[in-house]
Order: structure tokens, then sequence, then C-alpha cells
């Protein structure tokens, strides 16, 4: 009988090739050696490009074959995960605990499925990542696979081989594994793509330590951004960010366009207390201007154009929808669901926001939309008539206010 925990994780008999989600670090590296003198496997390597600043794709395959890796695939995801994972996430205006806007949490289950698509077509039995045992991705990571690819099993070395980070560069070292000075000294633990960048470890996890700058790598610190204010308009077109400053573009170039002004001004520091789904609280620093931006305009002109009930339920649903993501269930139905309650929302949610950017703080300043439920006119203190008559605002507060009045005396009367 098999001592797994879990049925979908790989006996060590069953592993004979394996797909390995390959970033080119050190875990991953390690990992790639390891795997072929612990299982006697083949390895074939898979990294994802979903915008992460910086990267030489050609370095980490080559790297990946020089460890013996026999093939090293580089897939080129930006597009899908702004359009499949990053838009449904504006829809939604999805934040996790009032601080994270789901920038890692959304590129995970886009990873597992071409990790499931890359895995069958190269014939491998086991699919092996670089999660932790603490984190949220090794869930979202295997739930995905489990969905998608029953007859995949996974493997997760960090979870087992008991290395600490000490003992990952000595093996690094005596397989001849290259290893950066930068990496031998990395102080955090860094995960980034096209909507945001986390950094973990250090002092981060002390509760009592203000951000020292070394860990703004993508956002200026707001006491060195210029002196002067900008303002940014994002368009939309049903709920799609279509337009920044007046110039149309795809969602990836907005997202860029939207990370490089609103890094440049500050904007999108985040020092964040966090309930992981395994139990932990941790304390996380996030650098994500483009969904700051993003997701203020979208708010915006959402809240211009639905009435008060739509206002009123939305923001629940909004939540739901995060955790379901947050929590690594991205193929759980309920969200689906959801989705299409978004779509039908933002179906009216055409129009233009301005926000202006100062040292750290974005502000909206204008909105416009021809889906607007506002009339100026309506909206001022200027006599009015026809959709609204103030003549008629005494019976409605008459009506209004009946049974709370008639509570109250009630009440009253029970006090004696």
């Amino acid at each position: 009988m098999s001592d797994q925990t879990a049925s979908y994780l790989a006996e060590p008999a069953e592993v004979h090739r394996v797909l390995l989600l390959y970033s080119g670090g050190l875990d991953t590296s390690v990992m790639l050696k390891w795997i072929q003198d612990q299982y006697e496997a083949e390895v074939v390597a898979l990294t994802v490009n979903l915008g992460q600043p910086g990267e030489d794709y050609e370095v980490i395959r080559g790297k990946a074959l020089q460890l013996g890796a026999v093939d090293c695939l580089i897939v080129d995801a930006r597009e899908e995960f702004a359009n499949d994972y990053v838009l449904p996430a504006i829809k939604a205006n999805a934040v996790y605990g009032l601080g994270y806007p789901l920038f890692t949490a959304l590129g995970r289950p886009l990873i597992a499925k071409l990790a499931v698509e890359h895995a069958r077509a190269a014939r491998c039995d086991t699919i092996a990542h670089g999660c932790t045992g603490k984190g949220n991705d090794q869930v979202r990571i295997e739930a995905t696979i489990a969905t998608l690819a029953p007859e995949l099993r996974v493997i997760a070395p960090v979870r087992s081989w008991q290395m600490g980070r000490e003992e990952e560069l000595a093996y690094a070292r005596q397989h001849g594994i290259p290893v950066k000075g930068a990496t031998e000294a990395a102080p955090y633990s860094i995960d980034d793509n096209l909507y945001g960048r986390s950094s973990e470890g250090r002092w981060i996890e002390e509760l009592d330590h203000a951000p020292e700058d070394d860990v703004f790598q993508l956002v200026t610190r707001p006491e060195e951004a210029p002196n002067d204010p900008e303002v940014v308009s994002v368009e939309f077109e049903r709920g799609i960010p279509v337009a920044f400053n007046g110039e149309r573009l795809g969602l990836v170039a907005l997202l860029e366009r939207a990370t490089e002004i609103g890094a440049r001004h500050g904007v999108g520091i985040v020092d964040h207390i966090e309930d992981r789904i395994v139990g932990l609280k941790v304390r996380d620093i996030y650098e994500v201007p483009a969904a700051t931006i993003v997701l203020l305009a979208h708010r915006e002109l959402e809240k211009l154009v639905g009435t008060i009930h739509q206002n009123e339920l939305k923001p629940a649903l909004d939540q739901k929808w995060a955790f379901l993501v947050y929590a690594g269930l991205w193929w759980e139905p309920l969200r689906a669901d959801l989705d299409a309650y978004m779509d039908a929302v933002n179906a009216q949610v055409s129009g233009t926001i301005a926000v202006k950017l100062f040292k750290g703080s974005a502000r909206v300043v204008s909105r416009s939309s021809p889906n607007a439920i506002y009339d100026a006119q309506l909206a001022s203190f200027a006599p009015s008539g026809g959709l609204f008559s103030q003549a008629a605002s005494p019976g409605f507060i008459e009506l209004w206010s009946l049974q709370s009045r008639m509570a109250w005396r009630v009440r009253q009367r029970e006090e004696g």
C-alpha cells in the first residue's frame, strides 16, 4: 500500500520522464540535477514567460540543457495571461485581503495548464515544481494538474529533500551547477510578472521592521518620485482596458505602460499582512503599479454606470471571486459562474477615467461614460422636474421611514 497522502503524488517507481517547471534559479537548477540522480529519470524543462522583466530565455534554455535536460521549452504566454487571466480579474476588481491584486495567483493555474499540455506532448508521466510546503503556489499548481490531468503524477522536491539554502548552494557547487554571485547573496525571494512583483524573506518577516530601500526594484520610492504630478487616463470598452493616455494598446502593452508610469511616480507599494490558505499569516511586500491604476479606474467607472443595487452586490461577489483564485480554485465552477455575472455587468463599463499620480498616491480626478447613470442637472441644487420631482420628496420620506419610525416608538414604549 502507498504511504502517499494524495493520489496524484508520484511513487519513485512511477517516475521515468519528468516535465520540470524551470525558472533557471537556484531551486529549479538544483532540482533538475537532483531528479536525474534521485529518480534516474529524463527531465524536460518548461519555462513560461509571463512578462518577468530582465529574463534572458536563451540563457535559461542553455543552462537547462547544460544540466542534462533532454529539452527546454520556452513558452511566451504573455498574451494568454493578460487576456484570459488578468482581464477577468480586472472585471472582478480582484484584490485579496484588501491589498493583494493576485498577480502570482493568476499566473499559477496558467503555468500548470501549460505544464499539463507540454507534459502530454513530451510523453512525460510526472510534473515537478519548485514550490515549498508553506506557500499557496503548491495548491494552485497541484490542484490544476489533478483537475486537468488525473493521469499525471506530481513531485515537489523542495517539500521533501530537507535542504536549506546553504545546503542547496553546497549541492550546486558539488555538482557543477552554475550559481551567480547575486543568487548566492540574494536577500529576498522574488516573484514577478507583467502585473506585479512580490518580495519575501529577510527583514520582511519581522513585523516591527520598516521596509528597507533595497527591496524596491520596480517602484520608485515615493520620496524620490517626481515633484510634479502626472494625470493619466484609462479608457475601457465593456470592461476591457483599451487605451492609455488616449493611445489604443493591447492589454499586455497597456499594462506595461501603466507599470512604467506608475512606478516612476512611486505608485503601487503594498506592505501586506496576508492569511495564507495553508494556515500561516505572513507579510509580503508587493509592487503593483499597473494593478493599482487600472483597478482604481475600473472600480470608479463601474460605480458610475451601475445602479445602487449593483454597486452594493458586486463587491461581495468580487471578494468571493478573488478568494477562489487566491485559494488555488481557478477551475472551480463557481468562478466561471461568477465570470458570467462579471461579463454581464461589464457590458456597460465603457468610458474614460483620469487618475492623478503623485509621490505614491493615485487619485481619480475625472470620469466620463456614455452609460453613466448620472445627470448633471439632477445632481445640482438647481430647480428640476421630469425624472426627479422635489415636490414628491416628503411623501417618499414618510413611506421610506415608516417601519423605522414605528419600531423606534415600540422600543421607546418598552423602555418606559
